[in-house]
């Protein structure tokens, strides 16, 4: 081996190091994915890929994710957790029917929008969305409407050109069942209001039911004891008296 080699060999590995190094961790695009440049930053582009859940390796500098159009059925907590620089999500017309309350959790400071709209989301824990500045697009869901419900609807950022076609497929009224749920507020039913009337119907049910047993009990075993009583004196008025005994007794004498 010439002097020229032997000293170009740790050079060479020198920069293999330091290209293995310098690319940026967590930077490598999802098999299933695409990854590209938008507006000068990140956007990884998974629609119609046909994914089951969220992809593990996403990359961390990501700012634009597109998920749209999946079979993903949940979204579990910390979902996005290491995904700090995130501002879009499209979760739109999946299958979703369960969300942690933690799913958002880690990114709610700097989301500015998340699409939830054509799933099939009948409920959400509230405590999911209501740390979230982003603007919400609900619409299209068979939505149980219900307080959480009604609370996320007054608390949240909902896109407005969605809004009403947030409708309500199930609700503890039947009336309820069709309507937007921008139209069932309007008319002034409070959800919350039901739910706390349902509750207090079903304290007083309970209750009637134990004042119930309690008076049955009490009737039987005052009629228990008034019978074991009558037997008692029939019982009593059957035996021979007294003299009548002692007269038997001295006339055998």
């Amino acid at each position: 081996m010439s002097l020229s080699s032997a000293s170009a060999a740790p050079g060479v590995a020198q920069a293999f190091l330091c290209l293995l190094l310098c690319i940026p961790r967590g930077s490598s695009c999802p098999p299933s994915c695409q990854c590209t440049e938008r507006a000068g930053a990140k956007a990884v582009l998974c629609s119609s890929r046909h994914l089951e859940e969220i992809p593990k390796d996403i990359p961390r500098d990501v700012v634009f994710l597109k998920l749209d159009a999946n079979s993903i059925t949940r979204i579990p907590g910390n979902a996005f957790r290491h995904l700090s620089h995130l501002e879009e999500i499209d979760l739109s017309r999946n299958a979703i029917e369960k969300i942690d309350g933690a799913a958002f959790r880690g990114v709610a400071a700097g989301l500015r929008s998340l699409d939830l709209s054509g799933n099939r989301i009948r409920s959400i824990p509230k405590e999911a969305l209501l740390a979230l500045k982003a603007k919400l697009r609900l619409a299209n869901n068979p939505w149980h409407c219900e307080c959480a419900l009604q609370e996320v609807l007054w608390e949240a950022r909902l896109d407005p050109d969605s809004v009403r076609d947030i409708t309500c497929h199930t609700a503890p009224r039947e009336e309820y069942v069709g309507k937007p749920l921008l139209q069932v507020l309007d008319a002034g039913v409070n959800l919350c209001g039901v739910r706390q009337r349902s509750t207090d119907v079903a304290v007083l049910v309970t209750m009637f039911a134990w004042f119930a047993m309690v008076v049955v009990y009490v009737v039987c075993y005052v009629r228990h004891n008034r019978e074991d009583s009558c037997g008692h004196r029939h019982y009593l008025g059957a035996l021979p008296s007294a003299p009548a005994h002692a007269e038997t007794i001295s006339t055998a004498l």
